[in-house]
C-alpha cells in the first residue's frame, strides 16, 4: 500500500515529513531522507497498532425550508449600473448621517 509523505524544509539543517491524511504521523530530520525514513517508520507502527476501516454514511441531508428571499440573490450581478447605484446610496447615506449629527 502507498501513502504520500508530505516534506518541507523546516530550517537549514532540518526536515520535516507528515502523512498525508494522518496528522498524527509527522517526524522530523537532518536530511530529507532521513526525515522520510523516520515518516515511514512512524507509519508502519501507526498501521501496527491499528487499522483502516471503511464505515458508509447516511447521503441524505436534512433539507431545511427553502429562503424565498434568495431568488433575488445575484440578480444584479452583471448589471452595469449596479456600481453606479451603490455609489450614489453611499453619498446619500453620508448626507443623511450629516444632517442626524448636525
Amino acid at each position: 500500500m502507498q501513502y504520500q509523505i508530505f516534506v518541507q524544509s523546516h530550517s537549514q539543517q532540518s526536515f520535516v515529513a507528515s502523512v498525508v491524511g494522518m496528522s498524527s504521523v509527522t517526524t522530523e530530520g537532518k536530511t530529507e531522507e532521513e526525515a522520510i525514513s523516520k515518516a515511514k517508520s512512524a507509519l508502519e507502527a501507526q498501521l501496527a497498532r491499528g487499522k483502516f476501516v471503511s464505515v458508509e454514511v447516511n447521503s441524505e441531508v436534512e433539507s431545511y425550508p427553502p429562503i424565498p428571499q434568495m431568488k433575488y440573490a445575484g440578480i444584479l450581478a452583471n448589471d452595469p449600473s449596479f456600481d453606479d447605484f451603490m455609489e450614489r446610496l453611499t453619498r446619500i447615506r453620508e448626507e443623511a448621517n450629516l444632517e442626524v449629527d448636525a
